[in-house]
């Protein structure tokens, strides 16, 4: 006789991943497409309007984009040719203006969309760097992100008093530092509960509650305490781009966003793989991070009208525009070059992952120089999705699912017209496979933008690097305080995932000597360029 039949339950399915966008854009004309400004439809030129970004936002609000990613870069692109003349002619990335200044104008006609902005910390002092992002951070009630770049550009060191940018390594070291001070600036300056705002009493801060940071290191000294109360989110939400190995290492401790770049499915996915992993070696979930790959999308209500207009686009691609702009990333003077020279992986002090994209993205493959530039004329170094809806869907869902990514880093051949196809051809369809988030309502509350990302906090994670800085004890002993580490911000919620951090403090502030020894101290290795 045979053994019953047992009833077994079917493991539980897996929902299918969202795909997830942001707008990655530049306060100048034209961006990563070179030469696309002069198309008749392109409204880049316009970028000294605020019309030009209240309209964007108001458009990826609409779309349900995560966040506008701001590039930026603090010098002219002057390694095409030995000379600024090809940038210029051209507009590869300048004139160029501030990024920072958009966030406030554009947050204030959105309540969902976050702001990535990138700023270089190798010219900017912490103490003061960090004063700027609370204050973001609390205007855009807490949708603020930082893109931790120490720069690539000589022109840009030149400019701000070095004779060159620092080596690759020495940058890595300064990073260290920097994070070292605005973690503790951010985290622990200030306790919960500090801002009382009692009028009846008198006291608007409680002095016992506010403590200096004491950091005295190779490269910053700063006594303290913060200029800010706590912000909504205390530390922006961290983004990082860069795939080489100290930027993998950077990213597994410290990046929430990361951008990765590369023309193939193999490319990315190894990124992807090196980046969860790192971040598993850091004691992290491979889930704390969120990973966008930049991308390009052409597309049209028809799948002839997508394919016209991709080669409508192509015909405006500047060849010299493209390698003046692929020069500046890679620090390689491609004016020497012929176009049918292949490219090898060259180890430079510019971007280290720039070359090597291309000369690994399919072994049996050698680009040339010139494919290399036509292949960064639209959209950069990611790849251009064409079709038309349903077809783009398709495309983005497959490259999604074989990569391991969790969205993309969308770049623009036209402004803002680009954006608008995705807005209302694309998001449409993927809403309908339900691979999109719904569209908000009325009801949605405004969250902040780490909370709107991961689905609970304001704050870091427990396991962050950020949760576990503590500050220096001072000479002749010390005193513990408790500090509940982002677990309510002005009389705000708790977050569920606050943890409380020991912060060792001297009672007699004269005390503090140089040679006091730091508690915990981080390595932070410098991030790839993204511009």
């Amino acid at each position: 006789m045979s053994a019953p039949i047992q009833a077994t339950t079917p493991a539980p399915i897996a929902p299918a991943k969202i795909v997830r966008f942001n707008a990655f854009a530049m306060n100048t004309v034209g961006h990563q497409s070179p030469g696309l400004w002069t198309h008749e439809r392109d409204q880049s030129h316009r970028y000294t309007d605020p019309d030009y970004w209240l309209d964007l936002a108001r458009l990826l609000e609409r779309g349900g984009f995560d966040s506008v990613f701001l590039a930026d870069v603090l010098g002219v692109y002057d390694v095409h040719g030995g000379s600024p003349d090809a940038a210029l002619r051209h507009a590869i990335q300048v004139p160029l203006n501030d990024p920072l200044v958009l966030v406030p104008l554009m947050a204030s006609v959105t309540r969902h969309l976050g702001f990535g902005v990138t700023c270089a910390l190798t010219y900017e002092q912490p103490y003061s760097f960090a004063r700027r992002m609370s204050t973001l951070d609390h205007l855009t009630r807490g949708r603020i992100g930082w893109n931790i770049v120490t720069g690539y550009l000589d022109s840009a060191a030149r400019n701000l008093g070095q004779p060159a940018q620092l080596a690759h390594d020495e940058r890595y070291d300064l990073a260290d530092e920097y994070l070292d001070v605005v973690y503790k600036l951010w985290e622990l300056s200030w306790e919960d509960g500090a801002v009382r705002r009692d009028k009846s009493a008198g006291v608007f801060t409680d002095p016992a509650k506010v403590h200096p940071i004491r950091h005295q290191g190779e490269h910053y000294r700063v006594p303290g305490p913060h200029l800010c109360e706590p912000s909504p989110q205390r530390t922006p939400v961290l983004f990082q781009a860069g795939t080489s190995s100290r930027g993998r290492a950077f990213a597994g401790r410290h990046a929430e966003c990361i951008f990765v770049s590369g023309p193939s499915v193999a490319v990315v996915k190894g990124y992807v793989d090196g980046l969860r992993g790192a971040a598993r070696e850091a004691g992290r979930s491979p889930d704390d991070v969120l990973i966008y790959g930049q991308a390009l999308i052409v597309t049209a209500p028809t799948r002839e009208e997508a394919l016209a207009k991709h080669e409508d686009l192509k015909r405006h691609v500047d060849i010299d525009a493209a390698l003046t702009l692929l020069s500046g990333w890679t620090g390689v003077d491609f004016s020497r070059h012929p176009l049918d020279a292949t490219i090898d992986y060259l180890d430079t002090q510019a971007g280290r992952s720039a070359l090597a994209s291309f000369s690994s993205a399919d072994p049996t493959r050698r680009w040339t120089v010139g494919e290399a530039a036509a292949f960064i004329g639209l959209g950069g170094r990611g790849p251009v999705f064409i079709g038309d809806p349903a077809e783009i869907a398709d495309q983005l869902i497959a490259w999604l699912d074989a990569t391991g990514l969790d969205g993309f880093n969308l770049t623009y051949a036209l402004a803002h017209e680009t954006f608008r196809d995705v807005v209302d051809l694309v998001v449409p369809e993927l809403r309908r496979r339900g691979r999109y988030r719904e569209a908000a309502t009325a009801d949605d509350g405004p969250r902040t933008l780490r909370h709107r990302l991961f689905g609970e906090g304001d704050g870091l994670k427990a396991t962050h690097a950020g949760r576990r800085v503590t500050l220096s004890t001072p000479d002749g002993g010390a005193e513990v305080v408790t500090v509940a580490a982002l677990s309510t911000v002005a009389g705000g919620a708790a977050a569920s995932t606050a943890v409380e951090t020991a912060v060792l403090l001297d009672p007699d502030p004269a005390s503090a000597s140089p040679s006091s020894p730091t508690l915990f101290s981080l390595s932070i290795p410098l991030t790839e360029p993204v511009a």
